[in-house]
């Protein structure tokens, strides 16, 4: 089970689809919950409708409230579930999408989506892991990348070298190129009456 896109910005809202396979032979999957991140919550989720699927979604309380657009959200989405109906279920070989449209995107470095996959024959796979350095997880948890808002305007470029700094004597600026230009004339003047070789 995967989200898509892998990485957003955060400040931003976000369109992430979550797709499941089915990774059964002889079983059909009728039940998705996806698990939305505690330590970071989300201000607006809102659930595009899948065909054939009914979508719920859990709400909490939050001990410290949080501001989006100069409102105070206290309660915001813990769990989506969604459940098939009997003509609807992923089938073996098949794969189904579905989409959530959530933010602001909070600055934290990953989101961490921990979901349930229910089949038919009563298993429930559990994509709840979070992979480690150098391993690879058998039932990954999917995880969204946030990377940082814009930053602030790039400081100036440092000053060339030879520049003189704003307020400084250019004087000595205005000597040096012309005593580089007095010395490319001399080197010209030069290499023009080098004698040619002989024959």
């Amino acid at each position: 089970m995967t989200v898509n896109p892998k990485e957003v910005t955060a400040g931003g809202y976000a369109r992430l689809t979550f797709r499941v396979p089915n990774e059964r032979d002889d079983a059909s999957t009728v039940k998705v919950e996806v698990v939305l991140p505690e330590d970071a919550p989300l201000a607006s989720v809102s659930i595009k409708p899948a065909p054939g699927w009914t979508a719920v979604v859990e709400k909490r309380t939050l001990a410290t409230p949080i501001k989006s657009h100069d409102r105070e959200i206290t309660q915001v989405a813990s769990k989506i579930t969604w459940t098939a109906d009997a003509s609807s279920a992923i089938r073996p070989g098949q794969f189904q999408e579905f989409d959530v449209s959530a933010g602001p995107v909070p600055e934290v470095g990953q989101l961490v989506f921990k979901s349930l996959q229910t089949y038919s024959s009563g298993e429930i796979v559990r994509w709840i892991e979070e992979a480690k350095p150098g391993e690879e997880a058998e039932h990954p948890a999917p995880v969204l990348k946030v990377l940082p808002k814009a930053g602030a305007p790039s400081a100036p470029a440092p000053a060339a070298a030879g520049a003189a700094p704003a307020g400084d004597d250019p004087w000595p600026l205005v000597l040096s190129i012309a005593a580089l230009a007095v010395a490319l004339a001399a080197l010209t003047l030069a290499l023009r009456r080098r004698p040619a070789p002989p024959a």
